[in-house]
């Protein structure tokens, strides 16, 4: 398949929806609220709900709500077909204000900024789930969290799975169990069906794990190893299970894995995006026996494997670096071990 070529053809190939995501909307009744739109992936996740809705009758509202701070993205979403509601949503007043949806997907959250003013990531990651579950305690539920909630696992291994017991390291990933156990309180105690998303790491040629070794590769930095091993997820999929992951909803909530199948070594992936650049990767340090990896094999029997291969990624995003395209300039730090963001 041919790498996209322009933003414009690449926002269309993230939200292109299958025939599976279309008939998995078909089948729930309503409006679809996206909390915290404006993120890397809100805005694909807002067109794919958009396309996957665009001929059901009857017509269901896609509703994008955001403090839009990237110039030019609420008039996108618009101009694509997505309501938009400027919002802060820790501000009660406005979220009180926006309007009523049976499916909302809870997106807003902080990670980077963590070290620097943990407060605003207690407050965001924390509280304000809290609050968006009461506003919508007549929803269903879709909250993103993080693998970060898990260890750092034996790479012998497949990865944590959703049952293992969470052990968070860093004050992020601490706020982020946080943010799933108010979930579960306010799902419990009101009775609102709901999923957690325990995601790592969505991927796309702009940004993720994939960009950030490619992009060190070609400007020939070099790549620590002692994270050596990691779990990715083109954006698309991961959208698709978001919105799929509606029919999930339970009390308490459902938790759900989503990442790739398998488990990557960050060597091999420098060395295959090098032969596509053109460059030889540079290394430093030696692989640990642990790292941040999640088993997804339950979101894999749910939903099937991911449309995406691997082999295509690499291409693409060695492609779209060599010919100098965009960066979102948000690298991951997937090398962190210590939890400090």
């Amino acid at each position: 398949m041919d790498p996209p070529r322009t933003e414009a053809e690449l926002d269309e190939r993230l939200s292109r929806p299958t025939e599976a995501d279309i008939a998995a909307l078909a089948d729930l009744d309503g409006d679809v609220l996206l909390l915290g739109a404006g993120g890397k992936m809100g805005p694909s996740l807002a067109r794919l709900a958009r396309r996957a809705t665009e001929d059901m009758t009857p017509r269901r509202r896609i509703v994008a709500a955001s403090r839009f701070t990237t110039p030019g993205l609420q008039e996108a979403l618009e101009a694509d077909g997505i309501e938009t509601v400027p919002c802060d949503l820790l501000d009660p007043s406005a979220l009180e204000r926006l309007p009523d949806a049976p499916n909302v997907v809870f997106m807003a959250g902080q990670k980077f900024g963590t070290v620097a003013d943990p407060a605003v990531t207690w407050t965001l990651n924390a509280v304000l789930p809290g609050l968006v579950a009461r506003r919508f305690a007549g929803s269903r539920l879709i909250v993103f969290s993080t693998g970060n909630v898990y260890p750092l696992t034996a790479t012998d291994t497949r990865g944590s799975t959703e049952t293992d017991p969470v052990r968070p390291i860093g004050e992020y990933a601490q706020s982020a169990v946080a943010r799933e156990r108010i979930v579960t309180f306010f799902s419990t105690r009101l009775g609102i069906p709901a999923a957690i998303l325990r995601l790592n790491y969505a991927v796309e040629v702009r940004y993720g794990v994939l960009r950030d070794l490619a992009d060190r590769v070609w400007r020939r930095d070099p790549i620590d190893l002692t994270m050596g091993y990691v779990n990715v997820i083109w954006q698309r999929d991961a959208n698709a299970v978001a919105l799929r992951s509606l029919s999930l909803g339970s009390v308490p909530p459902t938790v759900l894995n989503v990442t790739g199948p398998e488990k990557l070594a960050v060597r091999v992936l420098a060395n295959r995006l090098g032969q596509h650049l053109g460059a030889v990767p540079t290394f430093v340090g030696e692989e640990a026996p642990t790292a941040l990896l999640s088993d997804a094999s339950q979101c894999q029997r749910l939903f099937g494997p991911p449309s995406m291969e691997l082999d295509t990624l690499l291409y693409w995003v060695a492609d779209w670096v060599k010919r100098g395209g965009a960066t979102l300039g948000k690298p991951t730090r997937f090398e962190e071990r210590e939890g400090r963001f």
